[in-house]
């Protein structure tokens, strides 16, 4: 499914209209949009060596509002403009704090009207901002109903020939994780927090979770287990043979900064 976009956003190129493309400074400064925001940073652990695998960038209001306060504010009309906005913002803040690792950035399938035209504004952003696109991850949020799923493979595929690593968010929840498993891997899935939610007290959870590792493991696709805040699910989840965790007990996300990291056991 591609978004629709308000006339004044379009322009006509080689007799067809497409999105106008935003600068870097112009989508810093909120170009499209009629709300501001900028970024937390949350990190993701690998309890092996015990280092930050990667930095999540998490959409906050101007004064710190959670997330929900800014998304509530994305429209069909406005999607792929705050999805390019995200990205620059990300991307500038991570240099600017100097992350030297991997970046998760999310973004919207039904925003990506074209893949190899929506990253434009991405490549432009890293070499602006001095940020190596081998450390760019991309997260597609599962919380959108995928009707296309030609287009999220296709969407993936180019991610990949650009050298980003890919990863499905709230692996277990959302609509398509299985299908697009199965039809275009991608090369890391996030275990939605629900399903490992007081895992230690749920069996069938745990069996799940078990069969989703050794899977995961088949096709060599990288596994983080998010929204950890308990020592009881961190231990099941570590017997089960997950290495990498995001979450408050690891760490809570910083506005505009980066948060000491909790290593467990």
């Amino acid at each position: 499914m591609n978004p629709s976009f308000p006339e004044e956003q379009l322009v006509n190129q080689g007799g067809q209209k497409i999105p106008k493309e935003y600068s870097c400074s112009e989508c810093r400064n909120g170009a499209g949009l009629d709300f501001s925001f900028s970024m937390a940073f949350q990190p993701i652990v690998d309890m092996d060596s015990k280092t930050v695998y990667s930095y999540e960038a998490l959409v906050r209001g101007l004064n710190g509002e959670g997330a929900y306060q800014v998304l509530s504010l994305v429209n069909q009309s406005n999607r792929y403009q705050f999805d390019q906005a995200c990205r620059v913002k990300a991307i500038e803040l991570a240099s600017k704090l100097n992350i030297k690792c991997y970046l998760n950035i999310n973004f919207l399938p039904n925003a990506v009207y074209a893949p190899e035209s929506c990253i434009r504004t991405t490549l432009k952003a890293s070499k602006e901002f001095n940020f190596p696109l081998d450390k760019l991850v991309f997260e597609m949020v599962e919380g959108e109903e995928i009707q296309n799923h030609s287009h999220v493979i296709n969407i993936f595929k180019e991610y990949k020939n650009k050298g980003f690593l890919t990863a499905i968010d709230d692996f277990g929840a959302g609509y398509s994780g299985l299908n697009l498993l199965a039809k275009f891997p991608p090369d890391i899935i996030k275990l939605d927090m629900d399903l490992i939610r007081n895992i230690d007290q749920n069996k069938i959870a745990e069996l799940l979770v078990k069969a989703m590792v050794s899977v995961c493991a088949e096709l060599n696709i990288l596994v983080i287990a998010e929204g950890i805040e308990t020592l009881e699910e961190y231990s099941v989840l570590r017997k089960l043979g997950i290495r990498y965790f995001q979450g408050y007990l690891i760490a809570k996300p910083m506005f505009e900064g980066l948060p000491e990291v909790n290593y467990l056991p």
